[in-house]
């Protein structure tokens, strides 16, 4: 338990924040399976696109690496590219 303001607003913050981040991970998990499931590139091409975007605002918004975003990028288009 916080002893004083400065601690419980600090463990506020953290809170939600934590819980902002799990929505934005959870989303890109999501999409990332549906793109996976996909067996035609017409369809993935989008898909991939709309993970780009939502993988470099979490890049952004420091939700994740830019390494890691970068990984799962290359992964979904390797994917997307096989299904070519």
């Amino acid at each position: 338990m916080p002893n004083n303001a400065s601690q419980a607003k600090r463990l506020r913050q953290s809170r939600a924040r934590r819980l902002r981040n799990r929505r934005v991970r959870a989303e890109i998990r999501t999409r990332t399976k549906k793109l996976l499931a996909m067996t035609s590139s017409e369809e993935a091409e989008p898909a991939l696109s709309e993970l780009y975007r939502i993988l470099d605002r979490a890049t952004r918004r420091n939700v994740l690496k830019p390494n890691t975003a970068a990984r799962q990028k290359a992964r979904a288009a390797r994917h997307v590219r096989d299904l070519a």
